[in-house]
């Protein structure tokens, strides 16, 4: 909620297994599985049924809203970054709706308020600010709070607790006095629906990571801000959260979130976006074109700037089913687009035959942070979108042209 995360390689060797025909499919093509993505979810419930807590869809990551119904019948409903987000989710979802915001414009806050069951604020100012409207409807209210603990290896871009991070209050600035005592029980809601309270506490500070390093957040969190847990009812310990990694130690996770729960009474959240969709998608893309210089390069008729910018802001160099790293197979390539962009190449791959024009290459992890960040620069047309459902059906969801991108300017 409110960070746009990056991604690293994870091993899947079920997705290797592909079920459909790349042959059958426009290109480039964005595909999901709807079988992995099940599993996914599966694997999600279980998780919220043995901690006792709700999972949320983090729309940032995954936003394929055909796919909705599928996944609301596992998690509890979304959170969004914004007004649209929220729209989507009230359109398409029809569950718990939440939002958060590094700061909301008048117009925006009068739509959310409308629609959203929770609004977390990223200042005080803007809870001040939007205190009084928010009344006027049945939104529950929460502050993002920034622990100051980084625990991940992305640096800044990707750090909420980076020194200067513009996201969550630090306790240096932290006003224990916005939360109304409530002694009395059922006295929250009435203080919540005037307007004079905080409902909620929402932190984000991880990314791709272990609960390991959700245990070192938590206990930060408590050390600097549990004085307020008797005034609220809910928390949101965000995303980041790699539930779906082979790796992933989801008994930790159980253990943390019941343990929180039995010492503060509080009702959980965790909204992780990757793990939803993770190793669920792919990328089925065509050889345009072979040239040489100082190497192999072969030009396709996708794009990481265009379509998977984080292959350039990680950076990251996503698998190719059946490619091996440079060097590592008989024949290698470095794999660039057709945009004007020097520096538009995915990454060096090597295969076990040599690539001829024609041939269909397919990216894996494609569904999280792709669809939702990719773009028509250069006037480069956006990769078509497809499901692989369970009875391996293949359904073409969506086509782009070139109205996709003249409507977008002016």
């Amino acid at each position: 909620m409110g960070l746009t995360m990056g991604r690293r390689l994870q091993p899947n060797p079920s997705a290797m297994m592909i079920r459909f025909d790349p042959n059958q499919l426009p290109s480039p093509c964005y595909i999901v599985d709807e079988q992995l993505l099940a599993e996914n979810l599966r694997t999600l419930r279980w998780v919220a049924d043995e901690a006792g807590c709700k999972i949320l869809l983090a729309q940032k990551a995954f936003s394929m809203f055909s796919l909705y119904p599928l996944i609301a019948r596992h998690l509890d409903g979304t959170t969004s970054s914004g007004l649209h987000e929220a729209l989507l989710s009230r359109d398409y979802m029809g569950k718990e709706n939440h939002v958060f915001s590094a700061a909301y414009s008048d117009e925006e806050f009068a739509a959310v308020s409308s629609i959203c069951s929770h609004i977390v604020f990223n200042s005080f100012s803007q809870w001040d600010r939007f205190k009084d409207r928010a009344a006027m409807g049945n939104a529950s209210l929460g502050i993002r709070i920034n622990p100051e603990l980084s625990t991940q290896e992305h640096g800044g871009i990707y750090d909420p607790c980076s020194r200067g991070s513009r996201l969550g209050v630090t306790l240096k600035n932290f006003r224990f006095d916005a939360f109304d005592e409530r002694d009395e029980k059922g006295e929250r809601d009435e203080i919540r629906k005037k307007g004079k309270g905080i409902d909620g506490i929402h932190f984000h500070t991880l990314c791709q990571q272990n609960s390991d390093a959700l245990e070192l957040t938590l206990q930060a969190v408590e050390e600097k801000f549990s004085a307020c847990f008797d005034k609220i009812s809910w928390i949101n310990m965000g995303g980041g959260h790699h539930i779906t990694r082979e790796d992933y130690d989801k008994n930790k996770l159980i253990s943390l979130i019941k343990n929180f729960k039995q010492k503060y009474k509080l009702d959980v959240y965790i909204e992780p976006g990757e793990a939803i969709a993770l190793n669920a998608g792919f990328l089925v893309c065509t050889v345009l074109d072979i040239i040489e210089n100082n190497g192999n390069i072969a030009i396709l008729d996708t794009s990481a700037a265009c379509h998977m910018p984080d292959v350039l802001e990680m950076p990251y160099r996503p698998r190719i089913i059946g490619a091996g790293e440079k060097n590592k197979k008989p024949h290698s390539y470095k794999l660039g687009a057709p945009t004007c962009l020097a520096g538009d190449f995915i990454g060096e791959y090597s295969f076990d035959k040599p690539l001829s024009i024609g041939d269909k290459l397919i990216f894996e992890d494609m569904a999280i942070y792709s669809m939702v960040k990719n773009n028509t620069f250069n006037g480069i047309n956006l990769p078509s979108i497809a499901i692989c459902h369970t009875n391996g059906e293949l359904e073409i969801v969506k086509k782009f042209g070139y109205e996709d991108f003249r409507d977008r300017l002016s």
